[in-house]
This record gives structure tokens, sequence and C-alpha cells, in this order.
């Protein structure tokens, strides 16, 4: 907690809030809401009451002059998930200017490792779907992954590992969605209407002079970002979203122009912006706008039996499967092994390959981002975006399973090595064999 919400205005129920908040920063509670939404649309979109499911899910609203009469999923899709991208724009940036991407050596083996994860679970894809050419537009499906879903199951499986591999895995999945933003932006993208695009470019300057220019204002001031900076925003996202590009980037660019640090002005200007807006918007992202995203996506008319043999011999749920659980970490290991071949890069002396190895079939959870990607990749009605839906249902499963089962055996040889140290009289340091274990462990 800042000295920014300690000094918060309480009223009736503020602790209750305050409570409720603190719990949905936590990764595991945003990847468990995440999942029951998941569960509770595939139920209801499979149960007798079906067609409210669909009929909630396509019912519209909103003022069409400005291109906004949209569904309610379109709504989750487009305009809810502007929020959780708002978030990961936050977390770029930090990483970026302060984080471990702003120095080469730490930065080049997980860019390395998010790039390679990338690029083979695409070419995976491609070699399942490659004789069906109109299924070839789904290549990105299997490219991303879920940062919060995979980092709640870190949290819960890991917490013995080398802080190290955690380090990789978050800058991983942040360079990950880097670049599932630019493939959003550029592959996902047909016909640009360039004015709306100017207003759009425009709004988003003035947003960030004003966010740099009263940062102490917005930082001391929770209410402040609500009443001024809101409003722009969301002016930004519609002529985004009218202009042609995917107004999800909306968030990414507004996050962009959001100063991190403090100002060198003003040395009481207070903490890092970026900081506090991460502080405060997260529990909206993670207990609100992605788990109705979620809920809105993941709803599939599985079809009984027939439909799941149908499904499960469409190419693209093959691709798609094939790609997330064995793509990705076979993607992440040969990109880090290249790497270290090549050049005089090394490893952290923490890091072990079957921890990377681990975490690479935890990157092969895509939820989130891949559903978006799925829901773009096909016309609408057509049975193979459910069954990239299914796809990614099943390899997040399969995913999370296997990366479980390998952090878990893991987590108990460092926990082991932990205790055995705290007992050992020879005084050597507990961090060090803590966080470089013996060749023989390896």
């Amino acid at each position: 907690m800042t000295q920014n919400d300690l000094r918060a205005p309480r009223w009736p129920g503020y602790a209750e809030v305050h409570r409720v908040t603190t719990i949905l920063r936590r990764e595991s509670v945003g990847g468990l809401l995440l999942v029951i939404a998941a569960v509770v649309a595939i139920v209801w979109a499979n149960s007798p009451a079906s067609d409210s499911y669909f009929a909630l899910r396509d019912f519209r609203f909103g003022y069409e002059p400005w291109h906004l009469e949209l569904s309610v999923g379109a709504w989750a899709a487009d305009g809810l998930l502007a929020i959780f991208f708002f978030l990961v724009g936050l977390e770029l940036k930090r990483e970026i200017v302060v984080g471990s991407l702003r120095r080469f050596q730490t930065a080049i083996v997980p860019v390395t490792a998010a790039v390679a994860g990338v690029a083979v679970p695409a070419l995976i894809y491609i070699a399942v779907v490659h004789t069906q050419p109109s299924l070839l537009a789904g290549w990105a499906i299997p490219t991303a992954t879920d940062i919060a879903f995979a980092v709640a199951v870190l949290a819960l499986v890991g917490s013995h590992l080398p802080g190290p591999l955690r380090i990789f895995l978050l800058t991983l999945a942040v360079v990950d969605d880097l670049i599932a933003i630019a493939i959003i932006a550029i592959f996902y993208t047909s016909d640009i209407a360039l004015l709306p695009l100017g207003v759009f470019a425009a709004l988003v300057v003035v947003y960030g002079v004003i966010a740099h220019r009263a940062r102490a204002w917005f930082a001391r001031t929770p209410w402040a970002a609500w009443v001024v900076l809101l409003p722009i925003g969301f002016a930004a996202w519609a002529f985004l979203h009218a202009s042609g590009v995917h107004a999800t980037i909306a968030g990414v660019a507004l996050a962009f122009t959001i100063p991190v640090g403090p100002s060198r002005r003003r040395t009481n200007a207070g903490t890092d912006l970026a900081e506090q807006f991460e502080h405060r918007f997260r529990p909206i992202s993670a207990g609100i706008a992605v788990p109705i995203f979620a809920f809105f996506a993941a709803g599939v008319a599985v079809g009984g039996g027939d439909g799941i043999v149908r499904a499960l011999s469409d190419p693209v749920t093959i691709g798609v499967v094939a790609g997330l659980v064995l793509g990705k970490p076979l993607g992440i290991l040969l990109g880090v092994r290249l790497l270290t071949l090549v050049t005089r890069v090394r490893l952290d002396p923490a890091l072990r390959w079957i921890d990377l190895a681990g975490v690479g079939l935890l990157a092969g959870i895509g939820f989130t981002v891949s559903l978006l990607i799925a829901e773009l990749s096909f016309p609408d009605g057509s049975p193979h975006t459910d069954d990239a839906k299914i796809a990614i249902m099943v390899a997040s499963l399969l995913a999370s399973l296997l990366a479980s089962c390998v952090l878990l055996v893991r987590n108990r040889r460092y926990a082991q090595l932990a205790r055995d140290e705290a007992v050992d009289a020879d005084g050597d340091d507990v961090a060090d064999v803590y966080q470089q274990p013996s060749s023989g462990d390896r």
C-alpha cells in the first residue's frame, strides 16, 4: 500500500471494499475468477437454457452514428479488454524504463525465448493446416501466453522456486504480450479510416500531456483520473474503434503515455504514477474486465458427442493444441539454447534447463489473448472459431497440468535444499545454496 492509499478518504464500507480489492490484486485470485467465468459460460452455453446465454451475448446496444452499436460480447472484447491491455501497457513501459528490459544482458534471454516461443507455435499450426489455406488465418492463435493465468499457476505451485525464474517468466510474458499486440495491430486490421485514426493520435497526445503535467495531482487524488483522464481515454478508444484498428490497442497506447518514476522537476511529486495506476486499476481488470470477457468469449455450444468428435478432428483444434502445448516449450528452450550456443550470453546461475522447461509449459497457457485472436481469425459464425476456443481451453488445461507436475517436483527439490541448509552447521549462506543448487541437482 502506498502513502497515497493511506491518505485516501474513508467511507462506510471502505474496509470491505479495500479488502476485496487487495484480494483481487493477487495473481491466483485473478486466474481463479478467469477459470470460473469460463466454466460457467461453457456450462450455460451447453445447458437447456443455452438460448438465453447467446441472446445475452448477442444483445446489441450503443450509439450507431458513432459506430458503437455493438453486441454485449463485442463490448466485452473491444471495450472491457482495453482495460486489460492498459494494464499490460503499464507493465511493458515499466519493464522498458526501469525493469528487466532496460538492460541488454538481462533482457536478451527472455526476449529471445519470447520470440522463439511465438514463432515455433505459429509454424506448428501452419504445418498442421497447410493443406487448407482458408485456415491459415488462425496462425497467431497459439502464439499468445496468458500472463495472469500463468503467473497464478506459478504462485500456487512455486513457493520455493528461484527468484530469477519468476523474473524470467514475467519478462517473457510481457514481451509475449507486446508481440501479440503487434500481431493484432498489423495482421488483424483491414481497412483503416485515416481521419478517426488521426483524431485518436491527437487525443493520445493530449492524454499524455495532461498525465505528465498533473502527475502529482493524479497521484494524490484517486478520483482525478476518473474525472479527467477517463473521458479522454474513452474518446480515444471510440475513435480508434471507428478507424478500423482493433480498439484494445488504445489501452496500450494510452498506458505508454503514463509517466514512470517520480518527476525530475519535483522531488516531492509522490510515487511512480504508472505504479499507482496499476495498483488502482488491477482489481477492475482482474475482477471485472477479464472475467466478463472470458464469460462471453468461452461460451461454445459443443453439440454433444458428435460435436466433440468434430471439434477434435478439426485441423484448427489440432494445430492450436499442438502449438500451445508442444510449440511453446519447444520454442522457448530452442531459442535460449541457440542463444547460448552462438553468443557469450549465459543463463543466470540459479536457472536450470528443467526449470525453463516447466516455465515453457506454463507459457502454453494461452487464454485471454488467444481467445481474442480466435474471434478475429475467422468469419462470424464460422465453426472454426468455436473449435479454436475449445482447443485453447483444452491446451491451457493440459499446459497447466504438465507445468504443475514439473514445477511441483522442482519446488520440492528447492524446498528440501533450503531445509538442508537451514540445519547445516558449516555456516554457508542459505541464499547461495537456494539460488545455486549443486551440479548434481541439475
